[in-house]
């Protein structure tokens, strides 16, 4: 019997990880908002990373070789430039919350998994076939019902998500590069650890002082941040990928509804049709690449 790498799958515990995954980081969402509302963003940001750096490390010294192995890299240049993407990137989404809120924002940026698909041919040398294209095609139809250029109301903060989704796919992709050499440990701990260098050198100019209430918040977004790593990762361990991500799509309603109940927001029409058609696009490029791959 080989105990070794053999991974147990359980697709229906991934899925409920996943569920509960988006639902945290949903939350950290909320809590992002809130925060960025009343203090700096890049002081939010640089708070959180301090924190989900700590996490990292402990993870990783707790792996087989401790912080040595998870230091090791084949990669080097390319495992730092990802975990600085991934700290610019949070910090633009998190500018996108205070400016559209979090209804608007996760529309746009629940394109990023068609982004992935529409890169991977140039930056992985994946094969993308016609099908997958015109389901690209379809997700950016629904990304400008979403910001409706033409309609008189097109608001420049709306390219905000949309960059802020252009970076986590490319962080995405360069996490898969990486990975073909490097371990998921050594990628989590650079993705931490440059994060919050990047994170502390930016954040520290505009440290403001809280309020102890907003303390509280901070403290919750942080463990929010945290845990909603620690069950994503759990995720990957007992189910495939391919089985799981369908439902990271339920972030864009969780986040939703948090920005429905507690911040006032209303899901326009042109917004509910365009992030149909964004994740109905991202849901038929999953099953293709499931059944091409």
């Amino acid at each position: 019997m080989n105990t070794g790498h053999q991974k147990q799958l359980n697709t229906p515990l991934g899925i409920w990880l996943m569920v509960a995954t988006t639902f945290v980081f949903a939350v950290q969402d909320g809590l992002s908002r809130h925060l960025a509302g009343e203090y700096n963003v890049m002081m939010v940001v640089m708070v959180r990373y301090w924190f989900f750096a700590a996490f990292v490390v402990t993870i990783a010294g707790r792996k087989p070789g401790g912080l040595r192995a998870a230091m090791q890299t084949e990669l080097p240049g390319m495992q730092i430039f990802r975990g600085l993407l991934l700290a610019a990137e949070i910090n633009v989404m998190v500018l996108a919350f205070v400016y559209l809120g979090l209804v608007e924002s996760h529309a746009v940026f629940a394109c990023y998994p068609l982004l992935i698909a529409a890169l991977s041919g140039p930056i992985l040398g994946e094969r993308v076939g016609w099908r997958r294209w015109a389901a690209i095609g379809v997700g950016f139809v629904g990304v400008l019902i979403i910001l409706q250029p033409s309609g008189g109301v097109f608001s420049p903060y709306a390219v905000i998500p949309l960059v802020s989704a252009l970076m986590f796919a490319l962080y995405g992709l360069l996490t898969r590069y990486v990975g073909r050499v490097d371990s998921a440990t050594t990628s989590f701990f650079y993705t931490g650890v440059a994060g919050a260098v990047l994170a502390t050198a930016v954040g520290l100019w505009f440290w403001e002082p809280m309020t102890p209430p907003d303390w509280g918040w901070m403290a919750t977004l942080c463990i929010t941040g945290a845990l909603g790593h620690y069950l994503l990762i759990r995720c990957y361990e007992v189910a495939e990928a391919s089985a799981v991500q369908p439902f990271a799509y339920l972030q864009l309603v969780f986040a939703s509804a948090m920005g429905v109940m507690l911040f006032g927001e209303t899901v326009r029409l042109n917004v509910a049709l365009g992030a149909g058609l964004i994740v109905a696009a991202g849901l038929f490029t999953l099953w293709r690449a499931r059944k091409v791959g």
